[in-house]
């Protein structure tokens, strides 16, 4: 899908193609991709490195084009994890100003939700970068707010009763934290080889949202750091929880083995086909049974005074 948004009072959609406005590709086929890249005359390696759903976060500037990728988040309604991150390409040159990814994320749209809220009337060039760049560290906020509480919640479920549902739950969010940080990491060293560019470039920015974006960004970074590290710590908790119950439940296990051979083990003595003075007692059965009975309080004592159940 190709739409062409025009920023006056913030991004709305037009019919046709303008300069200066900004061109958004989501989920494209590959007709659209080809009919964009003849039209705009955008390098081929660009639009296929974009297509690339591993691929890093970097800027490159190759005939007069600049090419931003950064890892945006992105939330999977159906998946083993919840929640992980894409490629969101920038391709500026001139008056021209296209993104491109090929998924439809909830960053795009509330972005210009946002314009048009804030009556933004003019964003264009470096500052849409900008701005782009501030929304996705937004929403890496807004979904580890998300993860931390999904989270909690199985924390409270695995504190009532340990199950690997819950657990493989947890390792889920680890997963998605780990593409967080990675993505975040990559996307700070595109913002500092962007102030690089910016400093030998004549393109006019916005100094406080420069300023903005860096702190949002920092602070979703370190926001994920701490997260996996607390749910990295909860899980080696729980694995020696796990691991402490297991050794419980064999040690309770193994003593009520060693009760129940005290009465076999009678039983098998009195029972071999052997003189043993009791064979002609009538009370014999029963002083068995009583004999079985005394030396399996006895144990059921020992092993309670040693704390064994």
């Amino acid at each position: 899908m190709v739409d062409f948004q025009v920023c006056n009072g913030g991004f709305n959609k037009t019919k046709n193609w303008e300069p200066g406005c900004w061109v958004e590709v989501t989920e494209p086929s590959h007709k659209e991709l080809v009919e964009i890249q003849a039209k705009y005359d955008v390098p081929l390696e660009f639009i296929k490195d974009i297509e690339d759903v591993e691929e890093r976060p970097r800027i490159e500037v190759e005939e007069g084009w600049l090419m931003i990728i950064l890892r945006i988040p992105y939330k999977r309604e159906e998946s083993n994890s919840p929640f992980g991150t894409v490629p969101f390409g920038i391709l500026m040159k001139n008056d021209i100003f296209l993104t491109i990814c090929h998924y439809n994320t909830e960053m795009a749209s509330d972005f210009k939700k946002y314009t048009i809220r804030k009556n933004i009337k003019e964003k264009k060039g470096i500052d849409l970068v900008l701005s782009l760049f501030l929304s996705s560290s937004v929403w890496y906020l807004k979904y580890l707010k998300q993860m931390n509480s999904q989270i909690k919640g199985a924390e409270n479920q695995l504190e009532e009763s340990i199950r690997n549902e819950e657990l493989h739950q947890l390792m889920r969010f680890e997963k998605c934290l780990v593409y967080f940080i990675t993505s975040l990491r990559g996307n700070e060293v595109v913002m500092a080889r962007l102030k690089k560019y910016l400093r030998t470039s004549n393109d006019e920015f916005d100094d406080d949202l420069l300023d903005e974006v860096e702190i949002e960004a920092q602070q979703a970074y370190t926001t994920a750091n701490i997260y996996s590290d607390i749910l990295a710590g909860t899980m080696d908790a729980y694995a020696s929880i796990i691991s402490n119950n297991l050794n419980v439940i064999m040690k309770q296990l193994t003593s009520v083995s060693i009760i129940l051979m005290i009465p076999t083990l009678v039983a098998s003595l009195y029972g071999m086909n052997v003189p043993n003075n009791l064979e002609s007692n009538q009370w014999g059965f029963w002083i068995v049974i009583l004999v079985s009975f005394l030396m399996s309080l006895l144990g059921i004592w020992i092993f309670y005074r040693r704390k064994f159940f």
